[in-house]
């Protein structure tokens, strides 16, 4: 029986059947990832901070610490990068360049793809629990079932879709991408807030706020904050 004579059932099921398991397979390959991305973190901090020492430079360190199984932190200076890997898995919207690449345009289940997200937050923000603190987004990892990835993110460089299916990930690719997002966000400086939006307070901003240090900060606030500030999602062929 082919597929236009199948019961709606047997296509329900048949559906089920095929992207469960593809779905599966891509968990279990970004799990792998992240396992290998928390590696980096601690080695590239270490490694980091034996430059700093030997450079004379004690008073600056990284410090990698594991969030759990699908979150991992490092902090530098004032600012820490969370890694998160989401437990979702993804499909592109149809207007997405990645659709141009035959890779996917050719077999449609290899767009479906895992993410790795990083996120940067002034470490004054975690320290003091400032909840209304912002952090923002600077880089993202797709990974598919073949372990096939791209990325976006400012300075990325892996961020052409046309690239995508063309290799397999690689530990030296995750180096380029921690690398790259710490580049970026020790250059994504904290910024005054206009005088307009922080000319007026409350009693209660004052008696409760500053002196829990948790007046509202962000190293954008006040002012518009872009994708493209960050992040290349359109056309990534540069």
């Amino acid at each position: 029986m082919n597929g236009d004579d199948a019961s709606p059932r047997e296509k329900i099921v048949s559906l089920l059947n095929v992207k469960s398991v593809i779905k599966s397979q891509i968990f279990d390959q970004c799990l792998d990832v992240f396992s290998t991305l928390k590696d980096v973190l601690s080695e590239m901090s270490n490694d980091l901070n034996e430059m700093l020492e030997n450079n004379g430079s004690r008073r600056v360190r990284l410090e990698y610490r594991d969030r759990g199984k699908f979150e991992a932190e490092l902090k530098f200076a004032d600012d820490v990068l969370i890694f998160s890997l989401h437990t979702d898995i993804f499909e592109f919207d149809r207007d997405h360049p990645v659709w141009k690449n035959p890779y996917v345009r050719n077999e449609p289940y290899n767009s479906y793809c895992g993410v790795i997200n990083v996120y940067n937050f002034l470490y004054d923000s975690l320290k003091y629990n400032r909840n209304d603190d912002l952090g923002y987004l600077v880089a993202r990892m797709f990974i598919n079932r073949e372990k096939a990835f791209f990325v976006e993110g400012k300075r990325q460089t892996r961020q052409m879709t046309s690239l995508f299916g063309k290799s397999i990930l690689t530990r030296d690719d995750l180096v380029a991408f921690v690398e790259s997002a710490i580049l970026y966000s020790l250059s994504f400086d904290l910024l005054v807030p206009p005088f307009d939006m922080v000319k007026e307070a409350t009693v209660g901003d004052m008696n409760t706020k500053i002196e829990s240090s948790r007046m509202r900060t962000g190293k954008r606030m006040g002012y518009k904050y872009n994708s493209d500030d960050v992040l290349n999602t359109g056309n990534n062929e540069q």
